[in-house]
């Protein structure tokens, strides 16, 4: 009844709500910062794992799967819109890396990445979560564009599965956020400002997705593919390494396979 209902309203508008979700939950957990000063490792590691494990699963089932699909019932070789999509996502987020100046969790100022600049460590830091938003806002909208050209409504719930798993990754990484900055001396009000800050890319990126596959219908498999590269490229170059600091590692290889399994139940249960 309520998948009936949303099929009525414009893909755009249901992606730019649900992109809305995802940076609501990433202020949730910006949060955070009001009731700890700091965060224990251990947990940072889990969190930033399970963060990883949501995209990956995200990447293949809500993303790669359906364009193959696509392409095959489009009558077209299905692994090029795919290949082509996705080494096209990943070749974009290496060159905004290279680009974009940004700061990691846990480096000194000087391992900066990016352009050169004189900009503080706190807008450094907000910068490399901000990139990490961009391909899980496109891949929101990318999927709920795909609604109008696909009139079952396991398009629809597909699309809603993948902005809540997309939305409770966002929860750790807003915490991952606001709270080092409160440890660095910021204000509680000024590091969760910083931390919701940084999700705000997600409706800008999900509007334009769903926008341009419903403008250029051809380009969905591989809008679709490109996202998912965009998003394992984050996994492999910020989320993973990040997950990997202290002793106790195994903790955030444990929280990146509940990740992939909550992801895979509710793509599944709900796609």
């Amino acid at each position: 009844m309520i998948i009936e209902h949303l099929s009525n309203y414009n893909p755009v508008f249901l992606a730019f709500a649900a992109t809305l979700f995802t940076w609501m939950v990433t202020a949730l957990g910006s949060s955070m910062v009001f009731f700890f000063k700091s965060i224990n490792q251990n947990l940072l590691n889990a969190m930033l794992g399970f963060a990883a494990g949501v995209m990956i699963a995200a990447s293949f089932w809500s993303l790669l799967k359906p364009a193959i699909e696509m392409a095959e019932e489009a009558g077209t070789t299905p692994w090029v819109p795919a290949v082509v999509g996705f080494l096209s996502g990943g070749a974009f987020l290496l060159i905004i890396d290279k680009i974009l100046p940004h700061l990691h969790l846990g480096l000194s100022e000087d391992k900066a990445e990016g352009i050169s600049t004189s900009w503080h460590r706190s807008v450094l830091l907000v910068l490399a979560i901000t990139l990490h938003n961009i391909p899980e806002g496109l891949a929101v909208g990318v999927a709920f564009g795909a609604v109008a050209h696909n009139s079952d409504p396991s398009v629809l719930t597909g699309a809603i599965a993948l902005a809540f798993g997309i939305g409770l990754q966002n929860f750790p990484e807003g915490a991952a956020v606001s709270v080092p900055l409160r440890r660095e001396g910021f204000s509680r009000l000024k590091a969760f400002n910083y931390g919701q800050l940084s999700g705000i890319v997600e409706p800008i990126a999900g509007v334009l997705g769903a926008y341009l596959v419903l403008s250029i219908e051809p380009i969905l498999p591989y809008a679709l593919s490109f996202a998912a590269g965009a998003m394992i490229f984050v996994v492999v170059e910020e989320l993973i390494p990040e997950s990997q600091s202290g002793n106790k590692t195994d903790l955030s290889t444990i929280g990146a396979m509940i990740g992939f399994a909550l992801m895979m139940l509710l793509d599944v249960a709900l796609g």
